[in-house]
């Protein structure tokens, strides 16, 4: 690694050729995702991009695909570390293919409460977990040398009011659970960024506060670059504290009147300074400045990032239940049910989004993976809400002859101002040369021919004023009003217009759409998010349950694909309960009552109540898959692959059951009353049963550990050595989870908390032993600073929170 820091004389001298004008342009973006370039010290632009499932790169474009990984969720839910290396490994790859310097992610904000509207994007409940596989996402990334950006700091864990809400919480709190999982990032990892996030945390907001110093650069040693999330900066008062870059650019706060608050002495020139030397210092370490060799000259971990996305997958899903159906067998004839079957989820909504080349639904990959059965689907159920984009295969471009749409802009008198042809309905205008600052009028254009004859709802969805017109006729005008202002419910999940119109199957029709986009404000104000798509038509729910009994009953095994939907799981908004969208448990309730062998697939990012869980022959928890999710689920029910997972966040078996729950500001505050006891730790106070517990899953596998032994502290560290016997007929993978307890103690703790992991692989009948180490800091508690009590902890070794056979004491 280049061991260059922000006082070597290579960033100083340039910093000593900038005026203050010149300086502080520097510390705000040029436009969506670039910096400023600085010909005259050697500075290019340094490109910024979405993760953390997948690079979009410069442009939100269907025509530029994307790798798309598997959610967070899955990632965290392999325990495995080396997984997550080579996760960012993966991202970091795709980066530099897209010329892409720095990816923003991971995102490592806690699975507080499962009404986060954002929690299939982060890793888990628990901090340690988290703050393991973050500083292996973030070395994979930077191993390949990109810049990893750990997200959003600090207790982002919650979307309503996000931009303004004020987290009230402890300090104990903030350093164990919350800052916890940004600190291995940070000390282990050495993360070139850090993200600061919207919310106030303790009454000032999160770029105008000291914990951008204390503890970030002052205890961890962090020397990078603080971004802010973008239009997160909002004053002067932000250029005071350890803030280095607001993004985007090129308006904000900072500019002119940062230059003038400097002269007057308002601000001191050091503080600028200093941002400038952690942005010179990330442009040397990814490559951005002349003269400089880069942190890494070549990539470490380079593999096929399609194949890496379905081992993931089936690393990263859990097992929850099972007698003994899976693996399958060959079964004969397959039913296959459900909305999410076909149109899978595999990622989750909001600016984590990608656009990856293809997908693998479940049905595609079921019936690859079993070539001798007969294969039948069945819808069971309408999942979707809102727009879905129209079929590529449904629409040619009226100006080629080509598949796709022509778009148009118009300026506000009429004139074409831009032109494209693109191949999807779904467009993003975030960054890119689409003049929308200037854009009057919308045209999207295409001839569509459906399938079959029947009535379609066609419509668009948009924060804009919409006409549709086909065949010259105009169907339907109406301005669909945005449910707030927020960037995810109002730009990324924008509200949505139909109108029934008539098809015959093979026959095209001319669909105009005529947009009039509102303005967005601030930093979006050259932002657009459009689709144009089908809404689902009015159905008989009971003809279709009824179609997939039948189509059950008649099936050797039927495999029941169940949910959410884009309104259900996105940034943007919060979670309102944890039921599965539409007539899906009933849909499952009565496919179970056909068909005793019937198999549960679970499409979604986060928890959801599973009312039927204990009737399913299995049930797979396969959280959002990645573009290779229906190969992996295949591998799955196969047993070409083992389903890896282990939960890495307690699913409630109902909602009000859930200890911390709360998401949802009060006059502007949400407060973390809960204190430590969050996820696993809250349930384990309220004595109330999960569905399932943290760290379950069954695997296909079964295994003995036996054996658990101490040495007791050495130095900083004590290692629990534990023999584990794979006693299965075939060769797979197990978590061994190591908790501590303190009886009697002085101090408010958790009845129980993970203080460390390890993955084993063995095969058939083989016996391997495993290490622990487990960190004398992880039985600290904060007290104005870490203290230790003095006495036993007994060290608790198994396989789930609640499955904890073996045990030894240390002392300290």
């Amino acid at each position: 690694m280049n061991p260059l820091t922000e006082h070597s004389p290579e960033i100083e001298s340039r910093l000593a050729a900038l005026t203050l004008e010149e300086k502080v342009q520097l510390l705000t973006g040029r436009d969506f995702w670039t910096t400023w370039p600085l010909e005259k010290i050697g500075l290019r632009r340094i490109l910024v991009s979405d993760g953390p499932s997948g690079v979009r790169g410069e442009v939100w474009d269907e025509r530029s695909p994307s790798l798309n990984l598997p959610s967070a969720t899955a990632l965290s839910s392999s325990w495995d570390p080396e997984i997550a290396r080579r996760y960012g490994a993966a991202s970091a790859v795709e980066a530099r293919r897209k010329g892409v310097d720095v990816v923003l992610g991971p995102t490592i904000n806690l699975h507080r409460s499962p009404l986060g509207g954002r929690h299939f994007e982060a890793f888990s409940e628990d901090p340690v977990l988290t703050a393991q596989l973050a500083a292996a996402y973030v070395r994979g990334v930077q191993e390949n040398g990109v810049g990893a950006t750990p997200k959003h700091y600090v207790a982002n864990d919650f979307e309503t009011d996000r931009f303004t809400a004020d987290v009230r919480v402890s300090d104990r709190a903030l350093r164990e659970l919350y800052l916890r999982a940004f600190e291995d990032a940070i000390t282990e990892a050495g993360a070139w960024l850090v993200m600061s996030a919207y919310n106030a945390i303790n009454g000032a907001t999160a770029t105008e506060n000291e914990l951008l110093e204390t503890p970030l650069n002052s205890e961890w040693g962090f020397d990078g670059v603080v971004i802010s999330d973008w239009t997160a900066v909002r004053s002067i008062e932000s250029a005071r504290h350890s803030q280095d870059l607001a993004m985007p650019g090129p308006l904000g706060p900072w500019g002119d009147a940062l230059v003038a608050a400097v002269r007057s002495g308002e601000v001191e020139e050091a503080a600028v300074d200093r941002k400038v030397r952690r942005i010179l210092l990330l442009a040397a370490r990814v490559g951005a400045l002349e003269g400089v060799e880069p942190a890494v000259t070549a990539p470490v971990l380079v593999e096929d990032g399609i194949a890496f996305a379905r081992e993931a997958a089936a690393e990263g899903s859990v097992l929850a239940v099972n007698d003994g159906i899976l693996p399958l067998g060959r079964p004969g004839r397959i039913a296959v049910i459900g909305h999410n079957a076909l149109h899978a989820r595999t990622q989750g909504g909001g600016s984590a989004t990608v656009l990856p080349e293809r997908v693998i639904s479940p049905v595609d990959g079921i019936r690859a993976a079993f070539p001798d059965a007969e294969v039948v689907y069945s819808l069971g159920a309408i999942v979707q809400e809102g727009l879905a984009e129209l079929e590529r295969d449904a629409m040619t471009n009226p100006a080629t002859g080509g598949p796709g749409a022509r778009v148009e802009f118009l300026d506000e008198s009429g004139a074409s101002v831009f032109t494209e042809d693109r191949l999807a309905s779904a467009l993003v205008y975030f960054g890119g040369d689409a003049p929308v600052s200037s854009l009057g009028t919308l045209v999207f254009e295409t001839d569509l021919t459906m399938p079959e004859t029947g009535a379609v709802r066609l419509g668009f969805a948009s924060v804009a004023t919409g006409r549709l017109i086909v065949d010259g006729e105009l169907v339907l005008e109406a301005t669909p009003e945005a449910l707030g202002a927020d960037l995810g419910a109002a730009f990324l999940a924008p509200p949505a217009a139909s109108a029934p119109v008539d098809f015959q199957a093979g026959r095209s029709r001319r669909v105009r759409i005529e947009l009039q986009p509102r303005k967005l404000e601030g930093g979006l104000g050259n932002a657009l998010s459009v689709t144009i798509g089908t809404e689902p038509v009015e159905t008989d729910a009971e003809r279709l349950i009824a179609d997939a009994v039948a189509a059950a009953a008649a099936a050797d095994v039927a495999i029941v694909v169940v949910g959410t939907n884009a309104r259900v799981e996105s940034e943007g908004f919060d979670r309102s309960d944890l039921r599965l969208p539409g007539r899906q448990d009933d849909l499952v309730r009565a496919v179970l009552a056909a068909n005793p062998r019937t198999v549960v697939v679970v499409n979604s990012g986060s928890p959801v109540e599973l009312p039927w869980r204990n009737e399913a022959a299995a049930v797979l928890l396969t959280y959002f898959g990645g573009q290779e999710y229906g190969n992996a689920v295949a591998d799955m029910l196969t047993g070409e692959r083992e389903p890896g997972g282990r939960l890495p966040t307690t699913w409630p078996a109902a909602m009000a059951d859930v200890p911390v729950l709360e998401v949802t500001p009060v006059d502007g505050v949400v407060r973390y009353d809960e204190g430590v006891h969050i996820g696993y730790r809250a349930w384990l106070r309220s004595g109330a049963a999960p569905a399932f517990p943290f760290g379950h899953g069954l695997g296909y596998t079964s295994w003995s550990l036996d054996h658990a032994a101490t040495n007791g502290f050495d130095g900083d560290t004590a290692v629990v050595r534990v023999t584990a016997t794979n006693t299965c007929d075939r060769p797979g993978k197990h978590v061994v989870q190591v908790y501590a307890e303190k009886a009697d103690s002085a101090v408010d703790r958790p009845v129980r908390w993970l203080v460390g992991s390890a993955v084993v692989r063995a095969g058939a009948g083989e016996s391997r032993e495993v290490t622990v180490a487990v960190p004398r800091r992880a039985l600290a508690h904060w007290d104005d600073g870490w203290q230790q009590e003095a006495g036993d902890f007994v060290l608790r070794v198994g396989s789930a929170v609640t499955d904890l056979p073996l045990a030894v004491t240390v002392t300290l």
